[in-house]
């Protein structure tokens, strides 16, 4: 899984599990209702350091504890989200990794209009029952505008949700579909994608691990890597430094990856220009 990239940051620091650290695992399975009771159990346990996996956990996790240090496994724009103070002196118990949706947001829609110019309408996925994801319409609509698309706003927030919204966007007639990063979407994301090539949508997600699975295409981080470099501050704090101290570190490159399979069973062809600017092609 993604998460064994946390185990390998530990490993490649020289911690050995069982003997200097022991791990408690806990899973939502993308039901957000549950973060809550997970994070009060976790400080219950009163644990060194807690590293969550979804956005979407660290306020539960704040509201639960303010000493127990935090660290985001993966975040987006953390300061405007009102979780850390600023990236540079987080303040409070959290700090972590993060991206932000200025940053790759226009570029998803970008690459979508690359390989389908004549593309008019453009559905993007939204979680309702993650906050984080009322302010993904405002970044939108600005490149949507230039890039000559109409947005047309899904809500899925349970999984009986995922056939309703492909019908939606039949319906909308939106010929693609842009999936932002969520605990729950990634949770799905078999079955989006199979959905996707079903109903030959154009599909582009935020995170590799969806191109691996049979999306078309991702741009964003790494999530296995995002982990692995969260056992960094894992290590500091278990050194002695406080989670206030230690700067939310952002990504210095984003990975563009190709699914051609899927382009293929989707009748794609995909421009030479875009494969050259590819992080990974798969074949």
């Amino acid at each position: 899984t993604v998460y064994d990239g946390f185990r390998q940051g530990m490993r490649q620091l020289g911690y050995t599990e069982g003997k200097d650290f022991i791990i408690e695992w806990r899973f939502a399975e993308g039901k957000y209702e549950r973060f809550p009771d997970l994070a009060a159990e976790l400080a219950r346990l009163n644990v060194d350091v807690i590293v969550l996996g979804a956005m979407a956990a660290v306020r539960p996790t704040q509201k639960v504890t303010s000493t127990i240090p935090i660290v985001m496994g993966n975040s987006i724009d953390p300061v405007g989200n009102g979780l850390v103070a600023s990236l540079a002196r987080p303040g409070g118990n959290t700090t972590g990794l993060s991206s932000a949706y200025e940053d790759y947001i226009p570029k998803l829609l970008e690459l979508v209009k690359t390989i389908v110019p004549r593309l008019s309408s453009v559905a993007i996925f939204i979680n309702p029952n993650n906050e984080i994801h009322s302010n993904i319409l405002k970044y939108v609509q600005g490149p949507a505008a230039k890039a000559n698309l109409t947005v047309l706003p899904i809500r899925v927030g349970a999984p009986e949700d995922i056939e309703g919204a492909f019908t939606t966007m039949s319906q909308g007639g939106a010929g693609a579909m842009v999936v932002p990063a969520d605990a729950f979407f990634i949770t799905h994301r078999k079955q989006l994608i199979e959905l996707a090539i079903n109903n030959k949508i154009v599909s582009i997600f935020a995170q590799r691990e969806y191109a691996l699975a049979g999306g078309l295409m991702s741009y964003g981080e790494n999530l296995a890597d995002f982990y692995r470099r969260s056992a960094t501050f894992v290590d500091k704090i278990f050194k002695g430094s406080k989670a206030s101290d230690l700067p939310v570190e952002q990504p210095t490159h984003y990975n563009l990856v190709i699914n051609l399979k899927t382009a293929k069973a989707l009748g794609l062809t995909v421009p030479p220009t875009l494969l050259a600017l590819a992080d990974e092609v798969i074949e």
